[in-house]
């Protein structure tokens, strides 16, 4: 399944990485990210990397948010830990994640 990448402002990002898990996020950089499955895209856009403080389990979270068919928007704040420790990781298990629970 494909979805729509949202192309979402440094700041929204900030307010949503710091909304779910409450601590202090300071913008550090975007990385493109292509997740396929054979020649398949299943994913591709910008993560935003954030640098976190007053979050005990990590010291950084990858971000970013995609719209659904039903016009709702999904923030996503993946936390840098094993075994997430790239921004691709953290696309892959969030895929992963959706497609197990059906929360797409």
């Amino acid at each position: 399944m494909a979805f729509k990448v949202s192309e979402i402002g440094i700041d929204e990002m900030k307010r949503a990485v710091e909304h779910m898990h409450r601590g202090i996020a300071t913008f550090a950089k975007s990385v493109s990210v292509h997740e396929a499955l054979g020649d398949k895209t299943i994913w591709q856009g910008k993560v935003h990397i954030f640098q976190l403080e007053g979050v005990a389990a990590a010291k950084q979270a990858y971000a970013w948010a995609h719209d659904h068919s039903n016009g709702k928007r999904r923030y996503f704040a993946v936390l840098h830990k094993r075994p997430i420790t790239t921004a691709a990781h953290a696309v892959r298990a969030a895929i992963i994640e959706e497609q197990r629970t059906g929360s797409h």
